[in-house]
């Protein structure tokens, strides 16, 4: 097992590692899983990933935290917070993702790991307000947005997916330390 930076119910969410590359690669392969971006990712672009996560955490002391059962310790994807700064009228900002395996849809796991994760960047960090964007397009992304406790603040053309008309139109969510929470 591994040594968890903080915990939810069912997961454990930690910094990358090595070991993590094929599990996500297998994830970030998997054409349902990216439906909603402009392509997979092979293995090359999964390491820098890894990569970038991890000097992000030692940056910051956050990142997409890669995720794992706690029962079970297998791998399931990430949840967590990162950086944003493409140019929008309101980046920069830091913003909580996700992306599971597709074993692990419908479980309600995404929701559970993203109200910790909030929670986490709100007493623990002391961020004072959290973004979230998705393609117009992304209905399971944006339900997830509404269903902890965020709100709709706005549409915008998302400028690394001008090339994708069907992903560039995004919404945009906010949450902050005194909004209502789950």
């Amino acid at each position: 097992m591994n040594s968890y930076l903080f915990k939810s119910t069912r997961l454990g969410f930690r910094n990358w590692q090595l070991s993590d590359l094929e599990p996500m690669s297998a994830i970030n392969a998997d054409p349902e899983v990216m439906r909603f971006f402009p392509s997979t990712l092979g293995q090359a672009e999964t390491r820098d990933f890894i990569i970038r996560m991890k000097q992000q955490y030692d940056n910051f002391g956050f990142t997409y935290f890669a995720t794992e059962l706690l029962g079970t310790g297998e791998f399931i994807g990430f949840i967590g917070l990162s950086n944003q700064d493409f140019k929008s009228q309101w980046t920069p900002f830091i913003d909580i993702g996700w992306r599971l395996g597709r074993k692990f849809w419908g479980q309600g796991l995404a929701t559970e790991g993203a109200i910790r994760v909030l929670q986490f960047g709100f007493e623990q960090l002391e961020i004072k307000e959290i973004f979230a964007s998705a393609p117009t397009v992304n209905h399971p992304s944006i339900r997830l947005m509404s269903k902890i406790g965020m709100t709709r603040i706005g549409e915008f053309n998302h400028p690394r997916l001008a090339d994708y008309p069907e992903l560039e139109k995004c919404e945009l969510f906010s949450i902050t330390t005194h909004s209502s929470r789950p």
